[in-house]
């Protein structure tokens, strides 16, 4: 649904941190030669560097994409509106009564409710119903041929080979965005690498058609960037009367006892909680307030504030 991880600012600090291994402008074959001699050095096998990157040819339609993404300039409303639709929560009702157990079994196991998972399955493929239709490790190839992001998304590739080596998936069948993001939740392969479980025991990590590693690869992934059980994301809320909007910001966290001097009203949560107000339409418009850690958790997975308090949105309307 949207693309996201190429742009981090991860990506950037890696993509200046790495002096790109070939020129700029060299001709495809030749880098083609020089990735599989990067990728040997890496370690990966000689089998999976033959089948991954035997006949490749650059995805024009990659790097046209790349070239034109579109600059977002939804209001929150209209944000709000297309993703927290009555359409998508309707449709994630039914498929959380589904798979309600085995995502309290992901829950008891991560400490990550269902909610915040079912949020970041809907934005990420609208429940897995799109995923991309791209081949990862050819658009990986071409993105980092075409030269803009080379050191990053050299990275990218060498982790895509090491889940085929791995066996996780073969590379026909390793299919997502044409930025590189794959699976149901839409994992970068870096990401795979981190934070994907094969929870069904099958002895792959399956983020494409098992629901069981897809749910707990997503709650690991939140787990371990620091959200907490007995914190939720947040909610929405009123401000007083003459609030200052100055202290509004995703950066700008106080303690609950802080804020209820401020005249917040603020209930159930430990007093020492750091909280911010997040105003994801300007002032004037609703405002919302972040519980961190567990906010940030999901920042970690997408920064924009108006993905996560989507997330959090779509995940209480569904279980709701």
């Amino acid at each position: 649904m949207i693309t996201r991880r190429p742009l981090l600012a991860a990506a950037l600090a890696t993509a200046l941190a790495h002096r790109a291994s070939a020129e700029p402008g060299i001709a495809f074959p030749a880098y083609l030669s020089q990735l599989r001699a990067q990728a040997k050095r890496a370690g990966i096998s000689d089998r999976t560097i033959g089948t991954a990157l035997g006949n490749l040819s650059p995805v024009q339609r990659v790097i046209e994409l790349d070239r034109n993404q579109p600059e977002s300039k939804l209001t929150w409303q209209q944000y709000k509106s297309r993703l927290v639709s009555p359409a998508r929560i309707a449709k994630g009702r039914p498929l959380y009564a589904q798979h309600r157990a085995l995502l309290a079994r992901v829950a008891d196991r991560y400490g990550v409710p269902p909610g915040v998972i079912m949020g970041i399955w809907a934005l990420e493929s609208d429940y897995g119903a799109q995923m991309g239709g791209f081949k990862v490790i050819d658009c990986l190839v071409t993105l980092a041929w075409e030269g803009r992001r080379r050191a990053y998304f050299e990275s990218q590739l060498m982790d895509a080979l090491r889940i085929v080596d791995h066996g996780d998936i073969t590379p026909d069948h390793m299919i997502g965005s044409w930025a590189g993001a794959m699976g149901q939740t839409q994992f970068m392969p870096d990401s795979f690498i981190k934070y994907a479980v094969d929870f069904s025991g099958t002895g792959r990590r399956d983020l494409w058609t098992d629901m069981g590693d897809v749910f707990a690869s997503t709650a690991n992934y939140l787990a371990r960037e620091g959200w907490q059980a007995n914190i939720p994301w947040g909610r929405a809320t009123d401000l007083p009367p003459g609030f200052n909007m100055q202290l509004a910001g995703h950066d700008k966290r106080r303690s609950v006892a802080d804020w209820r001097l401020q005249g917040l009203i603020i209930d159930a949560l430990p007093a020492e909680t750091k909280v911010a107000v997040v105003l994801p339409g300007g002032p004037g418009d609703e405002a919302y307030l972040a519980f961190y850690p567990s906010y940030r958790a999901i920042r970690q997975y997408n920064p924009p504030d108006k993905y996560c308090l989507s997330v959090g949105l779509l995940g209480d309307a569904i279980t709701a």
